[in-house]
């Protein structure tokens, strides 16, 4: 990922410095395994020796993989010579013990998977901290009361609460998939060519696993099984479709004609080169275009599952390039709908002024029941509700300055041969929809991250 969407703290688990220290890790523990084993003839001072000369630095491990065309090799190699390097001539070399019975998947789909569950970490607290934040401004607008909108029609009264109430629980169930994905993710092998642990005593795999916070995998052949890769991307990828819908919807409410709520808008910012006036959506529109590119990925790890018999490689160099940049995607994401969410501009008089938008339209289902109730059928209710609904509209749509929802319903003999004043009263109250609203937020309450 560009620099432009990374943030440091992730930015550096998938640079290539944190790649290798986990390899060394993982090398050294297998080799304190083998010598707490006993069977393969390294010993304790042999092992701790290794722990503390093994090292490397990345560029000579690219400069060794120019000859190698191999990276682990590369790697290993490096390691040894620092691990020999204080070793009088003639002696063993403690380096011989290092990536003793391993194969190449061993290393690196352990130490991919540890950086997966370093990776899922930062996401899991990112999620969190969003859901608190929305969670908390969602009962801050628990009584601001603005219009619901269906297929971008004005529907009914709703309050602006609800609408962060609604982002909270997504950020849930986003929760609760990225640490399922976690959990499948935190896996490792250590099994040898193909996963029959030839040269290599299973007590070594769980030996590492442990030590790294891992579950060993019950049968890896040689390589982890990429549906574990695939999950967790899928579950990035259901985020990222998260935070794009609400970054929409903020697009949505900040539009000129509905101005109900708008991302910051900082000292010295501008909207745009040509027209001063502008106060665009931009950060949202960047979530929203950086969600295309997560979820885009997402494709590669599924066909990522599909390998040759016990293992081959095409799927290396794809998940090199997927795993960091939807990582770094989305946690770059959550940092931007932190900054937007937190400090969401909203204008509650706006709100209310586009409630009436539609002259009581918004009123027609209350009309309807009420219709009902005084005894009539639907069927025939609906004809009375629509035909002076229609007339609204049209009003509106040439800009005609005509009577409200209520005053067309007034004019009609039918309809107030059925509805009193004191009713109409009742049905175009906006709080009359909401009576019941406390429910949600009751349940909200509950909701813990």
């Amino acid at each position: 990922m560009i620099g432009r969407y990374t943030r440091p703290e992730m930015g550096r688990i998938w640079e290539l410095e944190n790649k290798f220290a986990i390899w060394k890790e993982i090398e050294v523990l297998a080799c304190e395994a083998q010598a707490e084993l006993g069977q393969a003839g390294i010993t304790r001072e042999e092992a701790q020796w290794i722990r503390d000369h093994a090292d490397f630095t990345v560029e000579e491990i690219d400069e060794i993989e120019k000859v190698t065309n191999h990276d682990v090799i590369a790697f290993t190699t490096c390691m040894a010579n620092y691990i020999d390097a204080d070793i009088p001539e003639g002696a063993d070399k403690p380096s011989r013990w290092v990536h003793y019975g391993m194969t190449s998947s061993d290393l690196g789909d352990t130490a991919l998977s540890y950086q997966v569950t370093q990776a899922c970490d930062i996401i899991i607290d990112d999620i969190k901290r969003l859901g608190e934040t929305c969670k908390r401004r969602a009962f801050e607008f628990q009584n601001t009361l603005c219009v619901g909108r269906t297929h971008g029609i004005h529907a009914e009264p709703m309050t602006f609460g609800m609408k962060f109430g609604s982002w909270a629980w997504a950020l849930k169930r986003a929760l609760i998939r990225m640490e399922e994905a976690r959990a499948v993710a935190a896996t490792g092998a250590i099994s040898g060519a193909v996963g029959t642990y030839s040269s290599i005593d299973p007590y070594v795999e769980q030996y590492v696993c442990e030590k790294l916070g891992l579950t060993p995998d019950p049968l890896s052949t040689q390589v982890l099984a990429r549906d574990r890769h695939a999950q967790v991307m899928a579950a990035l990828a259901v985020t990222a479709s998260t935070l794009e819908s609400i970054a929409m919807q903020v697009r949505l409410l900040q539009q000129s004609d509905v101005i109900e709520a708008e991302e910051p808008f900082t000292k010295g910012q501008k909207g745009s080169s040509a027209m001063p006036h502008k106060r665009n959506p931009i950060t949202a529109e960047r979530v929203c275009g950086l969600a295309r590119v997560v979820k885009a990925n997402a494709q590669v790890a599924f066909d990522n599952v599909a390998l040759w018999f016990e293992r081959d490689i095409s799927h290396s160099g794809a998940e090199r390039v997927v795993l960091a940049d939807s990582f770094t995607a989305l946690d770059y994401m959550f940092g931007k709908m932190q900054w937007m969410l937190d400090g969401l501009q909203t204008y509650s008089a706006k709100m209310e002024h586009n409630l009436w938008r539609t002259k009581g339209l918004i009123f027609s289902s209350k009309v309807l029941l009420a219709l009902v109730d005084a005894g009539i059928s639907r069927e025939d209710a609906y004809v009375i509700v629509q035909r002076n609904a229609m007339k609204v509209w049209e009003d509106i749509q040439n800009a005609v300055d005509g009577p409200t929802y209520r005053e067309r319903l007034e004019a009609d003999d039918e309809a107030m041969a059925l509805l009193s004043q004191e009713k109409l009263d009742e049905i175009f109250d906006p709080w009359d929809f909401l009576t019941r609203k406390d429910v949600v937020f009751d349940r909200l309450q509950e909701l813990e991250f």
